[in-house]
C-alpha cells in the first residue's frame, strides 16, 4: 500500500512534536492526526475503494498522518458473555450481546442497537457478575512488561499513551443508560462498588507497566454526555468518580506522566472541573456542536486544559468556503499550543472526499510551520 501523501516536514521526531506541542514548547510544524472514518467512507469514497483501503489504520498509514500508539491491558469484563441469537425477526434480530446486553439489531445496513435490558439490574446480580467475570486475580491481567518495553522501545521516535480505562462509560455500557440511571438512585452502593472494581483493575495494569515504560501521555474513554450535559447526576461524578481519577491521577504523576486525556462525546463543560480535579487536562474529540468551540474552554480554562480534534464535522460538510472560515479561527490555538486539531469525531459518509482532502491540504498549508 503506496502513502497517497508525503510525510510532513519534519525537524523533531513525531514523540519530540506531541511532546513539546502538549507542552506549549516550539515545535516544528503541528502534530497531524485524524481520529478516523465511519465504515460507510470505506465503501463509498473511491479514494478507499481504490487502494483497497478497509479500516482506519490502513487510512492513516495512506495519508501519512504522524504515528500515535497506545497501550492498554485487560482491565474490563473477562470473559465476556457469550453472544447468542434470541429470536430472528424479519428485519431485526434480539440477541444478548458479549456486556450480557439484551438488544435489539436492525438487519438494514449499520446502526445502532436498541438496548433494551441489562443482564445486571439488582445488587446480587453485580455480585455474581464480578465474581464470574471482574476477579482481579484473573491470570490475563498478569502483563509481560518486558514484551510490551521491547515493542514500545524507550528510544522511539512516536509518542505512546498508556490507557486508563473508563470509570463509568463501560458501566453505562454494561447496564444501559436508563438501567445507569436508575441505579445511580435505587442502588448507588452498587454504582459506586462498580466504579472501585473499575479504578481497581486500571491501577492493577498501571503497576504492572509504568515501572517499565515511559510513556508520554495516558489515555481513556467515557463518552458519559450528550448534547445536554452528562448522562449521570453531577452528584456521582463529584462524589463518586473524581476520587477514583484522583487515585489515577496520582499514579501517573509518580511515573512522570502530566497529560491525561479521555474520549468524552458531548458537552462536557459540567463535569471539566471533575476531570480537572482528577488530572484528566486534555479533551478528546471535542465535538463542536454539542459543546462549544474549543477557544471558549481555553479562554476558561487557560494552559490548565489541552485539547485534541474540534474540527467541526458539520462544516467539513458544508463545502470548502465553510472549511477555510473554520480553519481560519484554529490559527491562534495551534499557534499558542496545547490543541492538536482533527475531525470532531469519526469523519462521517456525506463529507465529500474532495473536500476533505482539501481539508487536509488546508491544515497542511496553515499548521504545517
Amino acid at each position: 500500500m503506496k502513502q497517497i501523501r508525503k510525510k510532513w516536514k519534519s525537524e523533531m521526531t513525531g514523540r519530540e512534536r506531541f511532546v513539546n506541542q502538549m507542552h506549549y514548547k516550539p515545535v516544528d510544524r503541528c502534530f497531524n492526526m485524524e481520529f478516523g472514518y465511519w465504515d460507510e467512507n470505506f465503501v463509498q469514497w473511491k479514494i478507499f475503494r481504490d487502494n483497497g483501503i478497509k479500516n482506519n489504520e490502513q487510512a492513516d498509514y495512506f495519508f501519512g498522518f504522524d504515528e500515535f500508539r497506545t497501550l492498554g491491558g485487560r482491565t474490563g469484563m473477562h470473559p465476556s458473555f457469550e453472544h447468542k441469537v434470541i429470536e430472528d425477526r424479519e428485519h431485526s434480530v434480539i440477541v444478548r450481546n458479549s456486556d450480557g446486553l439484551y438488544a435489539e439489531c436492525s438487519k438494514e445496513g449499520s446502526s445502532i442497537p436498541r438496548y433494551f435490558k441489562s443482564s445486571i439490574e439488582t445488587p446480587d446480580d453485580w455480585k455474581k457478575v464480578k465474581e464470574e467475570k471482574f476477579n482481579i486475580d484473573d491470570p490475563i491481567r498478569k502483563i509481560d512488561a518486558e514484551e510490551y518495553k521491547e515493542a514500545n522501545p524507550d528510544d522511539r521516535d512516536y509518542p505512546l499513551a498508556v490507557n486508563c480505562g473508563s470509570m463509568i462509560g463501560r458501566i453505562r455500557d454494561i447496564l444501559t443508560v436508563e438501567g445507569l440511571a436508575y441505579a445511580c438512585y435505587d442502588y448507588p452502593d452498587m454504582v459506586e462498588d462498580m466504579i472501585e472494581t473499575a479504578c481497581a483493575l486500571v491501577l492493577n495494569f498501571l503497576d504492572q507497566v509504568l515501572p517499565h515504560i515511559q510513556f508520554d501521555a495516558a489515555s481513556g474513554w467515557e463518552d458519559i454526555c450528550c448534547k445536554n450535559g452528562p448522562l449521570v447526576p453531577m452528584w456521582l461524578f463529584e462524589d463518586v468518580i473524581t476520587p477514583r481519577y484522583k487515585r489515577i491521577g496520582d499514579k501517573l504523576h509518580e511515573f512522570g506522566i502530566d497529560i491525561w486525556y479521555t474520549d468524552c462525546d458531548g458537552d462536557v463543560r459540567p463535569i471539566m472541573p471533575c476531570f480537572l480535579e482528577g488530572g484528566i487536562n486534555c479533551l478528546f474529540p471535542f465535538e463542536v456542536n454539542s459543546c462549544a468551540h474549543p477557544s471558549e474552554l481555553f479562554d476558561t480554562y487557560g494552559k490548565e486544559l489541552r485539547i485534541m480534534g474540534g474540527v467541526d464535522k458539520m462544516k467539513l460538510g458544508a463545502g470548502r468556503g465553510a472549511i477555510d472560515e473554520y480553519l481560519k479561527t484554529l490559527i491562534p490555538l495551534v499557534k499558542r499550543g496545547g490543541y492538536i486539531p482533527f475531525c470532531d469525531h469519526r469523519c462521517p459518509p456525506n463529507v465529500p472526499e474532495e473536500d476533505y482532502l482539501y481539508y487536509l491540504d488546508e491544515k497542511e498549508r496553515l499548521f504545517g510551520i
